[in-house]
């Protein structure tokens, strides 16, 4: 009989795992249970993703608000800081933004507006129009914000973020001005002293801001990228994808993942003779359609994964070949000449119409989505998913 079944997403329930735990162990038999349990094999070319959170807390890749304050004021010393282009996220910033407070005197926090990077909003674009602002010209000050739009709070979280970042700020004995702007220049008229807290943008940030004649600058991927006292650290992104974890500590994005991809990779091929590939991820890179929010606070969606998941995808669409080179067929006829199609398709379809339509994403991207989504952020436990099928076509 013809398989029906496409693409499955299993989330994996795993154990609560703590900092020193063997990761690979708990994750291979968290999939060889959970196969057992739900009466499913594996096979060559499923996809175990393992979410970075628990990776990191296996790491024990932590840090305190002090450890964060350390470094800070090592970079800045007694300088005013220009603190620019944080998200506005009390899981991704509020501790990052207690720690830069702590090691600075004086600070001026710049918000992007109407939102922030990832789309959490401050205020809505029609007010901006209704008040015959241009935000990517005018500057801002907080009186002047508060005078045009009042008291906002987010959609999701109901937090004013201007109110709760400036009461973190000043609750750590520095002392802060707010302004609102979005050309990452403009911090140079307040301070010559500068942490750039953009992700995606960082580059770019950097780059403005070094051509303007900046004195200091740096990024949160220049913050704890070694050890801090004892601390955690991650060499490549140091606070980027890093989250609350107490009042005092933030959990850094892991570090050192490849190992931990091609080891759990090796185990399941020795346990069940089946050639998975498996990948690390964080936030899949998808647009919230009420809030608006992008989901990407974190650096990259997979730090790290096997050599199978390289690439995009390379598929044609179905209803294209049926409304146009197969238009005269139906029925087995039609399911025939489609499978032939796509059996002898070329191995590069960029460019040309068969293919338009489909996702031009990398796999890890698209997946990633496809494992956030599955495991969720809340109390489902599932900090592993089990993707199979999803390399399968029509001809399958």
């Amino acid at each position: 009989m013809e398989r029906m079944i496409g693409t499955v997403s299993r989330g994996i329930r795993a154990p609560i795992i703590r900092r020193g735990d063997d990761i690979v162990e708990i994750v291979v038999n968290s999939v060889l249970d959970a196969a057992k349990d739900g009466n499913f094999n594996i096979n060559d070319r499923d996809v175990i993703a393992v979410t970075e959170a628990v990776v990191a807390r296996a790491q024990g890749n932590y840090a305190t608000v002090d450890e964060i304050a350390t470094d800070v004021k090592s970079k800045f010393g007694e300088e005013k800081v220009g603190v620019i282009f944080p998200i506005l996220s009390r899981n991704r910033f509020s501790i990052v933004l207690k720690g830069i407070a702590k090691g600075a005197k004086k600070m001026v926090l710049m918000l992007s507006y109407p939102s922030d990077e990832v789309g959490n909003h401050l205020v809505d674009f029609d007010m901006l129009d209704e008040k015959g602002i241009n935000p990517w010209v005018d500057v801002l000050t907080e009186e002047k914000y508060r005078e045009l739009f009042g008291d906002n709070k987010h959609t999701f979280t109901g937090v004013d973020y201007i109110e709760y970042y400036k009461e973190l700020i000043e609750n750590e004995g520095c002392e802060v001005e707010i302004i609102l702007a979005n050309d990452s220049r403009g911090i140079l008229q307040y301070t010559n002293n500068v942490l750039n807290c953009d992700i995606h943008s960082r580059i770019r940030t950097k780059r403005l801001l070094k051509s303007d004649g900046v004195e200091t600058v740096y990024s949160l991927d220049d913050i704890l990228t070694f050890s801090i006292n004892g601390s955690g650290y991650n060499e490549k992104y140091g606070l980027l994808g890093s989250n609350k974890a107490t009042e005092e500590t933030v959990k850094l994005f892991p570090r050192d993942c490849q190992p931990v991809v091609d080891r759990i990779q090796s185990k399941i091929l020795e346990l069940t003779g089946k050639h998975v590939e498996v990948m690390i991820y964080g936030d899949g890179a998808f647009k919230d359609p009420v809030g608006k929010i992008w989901e990407l606070a974190d650096p990259v969606v997979s730090p790290a994964y096997t050599e199978g998941l390289e690439g995009q995808p390379n598929e044609v669409k179905l209803k294209y070949l049926a409304d146009n080179d197969f238009a005269d067929l139906k029925g087995e006829e039609l399911k025939k000449a489609i499978s032939n199609y796509i059996r002898n398709k070329d191995n590069d379809l960029v460019g040309q119409m068969v293919s338009q339509g489909t996702t031009p994403r990398r796999l890890t991207d698209l997946i990633g989505s496809l494992c956030d989504l599955t495991s969720g952020s809340g109390d489902k436990g599932t900090p592993i998913v089990l993707v199979q099928g999803y390399f399968d076509n029509y001809t399958k």
